[in-house]
């Protein structure tokens, strides 16, 4: 089976490429090089028409929530207007479309995990671009098979652990919100469930995120405490729990993001990891 990835050397993309090779999938990588998805429907066509992909995995989007609130024509471009394009092409080759999209299109305002039919209600543009990206996907290619995530981290890439352990070097103080909750979810994780869903065939909406919850200081607190433990330098004397209302930032942020696994958990071979687990597993790379 020959599987084509968008945006390949994402820290979500290049960690699926590496499992599915393994796995002795053909896989094709594009990175931005290679397929910009700002370059329009015509690129994508080209690019996707060569390939004679099977699968097509969409890793690729526009991830920077804050900046996306002043870009967001470009925000829609890449996740919205080319995952329509990039659907379409999929539709008419007769192949199958993986697209990852985010607990970013709910609003938060519950506190009970959401489920792929929960309504949404996007607060920010990201979010809004991202649901607009489902849509067109479906509209383009019904056999679309999506997965939402959320609170992504892993070794390659910037993400929340990375700065984290940036500030932590750097700084004797921190201060991080500690009324958002979600579930941190590492991207080799993420990649497994990918493929069990893309061995099955699945279709239609699916969550996926590690197993736990926790507020963003509690993940903050945790990678500090990991990362000492394995030996690293860190600088930092105290993490500082504070309010969202005390911490503003360009772009709202649901307060609560937990997505529910139980359509997904009779498709995975294996049990979900807890969030501190993979979390150990993967600091262990970073620091090995």
């Amino acid at each position: 089976m020959r599987i084509l990835v968008t945006g390949a050397n994402g820290q979500l993309g290049s960690d699926f490429c590496q499992l599915a090779k393994n796995h002795g999938f053909d896989v094709l990588r594009l990175t931005r090089a290679e397929l910009d998805l700002e370059q329009g429907s015509d690129a994508i066509r080209r690019t996707i028409m060569q390939s004679r992909a099977d699968w097509v995995v969409n890793c690729a989007a526009y991830t920077d929530v804050d900046k996306a609130e002043r870009e967001a024509e470009r925000a829609f471009t890449i996740n919205r207007d080319a995952v329509g394009a990039i659907a379409q092409v999929v539709s008419e080759t007769g192949g199958r479309l993986l697209h990852i999209s985010t607990d970013f299109v709910f609003s938060g305002d519950r506190h009970t995990p959401y489920t792929e039919n929960d309504d949404v209600a996007p607060l920010n543009v990201y979010g809004k671009s991202k649901l607009e990206g489902e849509l067109a996907a479906f509209e383009a290619c019904p056999q679309t098979l999506l997965l939402r995530i959320g609170w992504v981290y892993g070794v390659r890439g910037h993400n929340f652990v990375k700065t984290i352990l940036r500030f932590a070097a750097e700084r004797e103080e921190l201060r991080v919100v500690d009324d958002q909750y979600g579930s941190p979810s590492w991207t080799r994780d993420i990649s497994g469930a990918m493929l069990a869903l893309i061995r099955t065939g699945c279709d239609g909406v699916y969550h996926f995120s590690n197993e736990g919850v926790a507020s963003r200081f509690d993940f903050a607190a945790a990678v500090v405490d990991i990362a000492r433990h394995l030996g690293a330098e860190l600088n930092i004397a105290r993490i500082i729990p504070v309010t969202t209302d005390d911490y503003p930032t360009p772009a709202r942020r649901p307060l609560y993001s937990v997505l529910s696994k139980s359509k997904i958990r009779p498709v995975l071979r294996h049990g979900i990891p807890h969030w501190r687990t993979s979390l150990k597993k993967m600091l262990g790379e970073v620091y090995s």
